[in-house]
């Protein structure tokens, strides 16, 4: 269930989240890459621990992510912790951690959008989780990155919990490019349902070429997503040249 991409852009290698395991670096080594060696940078797309758990398996290097990725986040069905397993002191002595609700540029073509703000009526208006005091918890800290190449976007997502259409215009805003080529990463859609048919008519007002949702898009959303864009699935070990 968890997600790790690794990005190579401007000559760098840039790991964008880190999975719940050490899986994504038996996968990397796999595909011929040493994440340890050629990898200086880690951008957390939030402080989930589908997207974290890896952490444990690495230090040395520069995290940036939201600050409260590293809040406690709980389940509001049956209470379980959902947050990283390592503590803020932990993160700071493992790692020079950059601690930003600001877009940030990793890259000369690369970017870390920071807060994502919630613009439309129809994505981020529910919450399956709460945070250590009872009260719901909308991720705040969830984000994504864009990439520019030549004069258009490749925005790379986690679990989009912020919304992938808030997402895809915040990122056009940083950037200052307003034309998408593809999106990738999960879409946190579930059903066949308005708030996937919404997003399904952005998409195709904004004319986006490639979209390849997946990890935490369910199965009803993914079958819509196909029916209107014929979409790839994403697998493990994929790669997808821009």
């Amino acid at each position: 269930h968890g997600l790790s991409y690794l990005i190579e852009i401007d000559g760098e290698k840039i790991l964008f989240d880190t999975g719940y395991s050490d899986v994504f670096l038996k996968n990397a080594q796999k595909l011929g890459i040493n994440i340890h060696r050629e990898v200086k940078k880690v951008v957390l797309s939030h402080g989930h621990w589908d997207h974290t758990y890896g952490l444990k398996h690495l230090k040395n290097k520069t995290i940036i992510t939201h600050p409260r990725s590293l809040d406690r986040m709980l389940a509001t069905e049956d209470f379980k912790d959902v947050q990283l397993n390592l503590t803020p002191q932990e993160l700071e002595e493992k790692f020079d951690l950059q601690l930003t609700r600001a877009p940030q540029t990793i890259t000369e073509n690369l970017y870390f959008l920071g807060e994502i703000p919630r613009a439309n009526d129809f994505e981020s208006q529910s919450t399956y989780f709460t945070d250590e005091w009872g009260n719901e918890d909308f991720i705040p800290d969830d984000t994504a990155l864009a990439a520019k190449i030549g004069n258009e976007l490749v925005i790379i997502t986690g679990c989009s919990h912020s919304g992938i259409c808030n997402i895809t215009e915040y990122a056009k805003l940083v950037t200052g490019i307003s034309d998408v080529k593809a999106i990738l990463g999960g879409f946190h859609l579930k059903e066949k349902d308005e708030q996937t048919e919404r997003t399904i008519e952005y998409f195709k007002k904004n004319q986006v070429r490639k979209m390849y949702p997946s990890h935490c898009t369910q199965l009803p959303a993914l079958s819509a997503f196909y029916e209107a864009f014929n979409t790839q699935q994403l697998k493990t070990g994929m790669v997808l040249e821009f």
